[in-house]
């Protein structure tokens, strides 16, 4: 009988998901809107994102414009941009917010390299964990004799197969990533 991973398999694929997000979400030097996705702001007494409640768009390579479809939002919108994590000052015209990514410095790009790598070991961390979880399935199935020691062996050893696949991916997701801040 062989050991079904199916689940281990989904928790793994999601933990890269989350990777990838976290990746979109560290600026790279171009306007990409998806550095706004962690951004929100109150609307009618509920947490909104951003997307959400404004129209985004992109005119040129470094700059975003977001458009909020309620122009009593644009200084809260301000508000909220300003206090996260993002370090660009928007500009507000009355009508729309400009946010004009500057070229990154170089130490900027080494502490957004060192910030990827940190995603990338957690990622490794979560998938790690999904193989322990698994691998505490496997064990109990031993147990409770549904498999055989054998069984218990291939599974073990299939579990490691997939995990350093997993990781393998991780770490090239964290190259190109590493690859593309690195680019002048």
């Amino acid at each position: 009988m062989s050991v079904d991973f199916k689940e281990y398999t989904r928790k793994m694929d999601k933990t890269l998901d989350v990777l990838q997000d976290n990746f979109d979400a560290v600026r790279a030097g171009r306007a990409n809107a998806k550095v706004l996705d962690r951004i929100t702001v109150e609307y009618y007494g509920a947490e909104s994102q951003l997307a959400a409640v404004a129209n985004i768009s992109s005119p040129d390579p470094r700059t975003l414009v977001i458009q909020p479809w309620d122009s009593k939002l644009l200084k809260d919108i301000q508000k909220a941009i300003q206090v996260s994590d993002l370090g660009i000052n928007p500009q507000n015209d009355g009508r729309v917010i400009r946010l004009v990514f500057p070229q990154l410095t170089e130490e900027r790009r080494r502490e957004l390299t060192k910030q990827v790598r940190k995603y990338a070991e957690d990622a490794k961390v979560a998938l790690r964990n999904v193989r322990r979880d698994a691998m505490d399935y496997v064990k109990a199935l031993k147990k409770k004799s549904e498999i055989t020691e054998d069984d218990q062996k291939k599974a073990e050893k299939d579990l490691q197969e997939l995990t350093d696949k997993y990781i393998k991916k991780v770490d090239t997701a964290c190259a190109a990533k590493e690859k593309e801040l690195m680019a002048i």
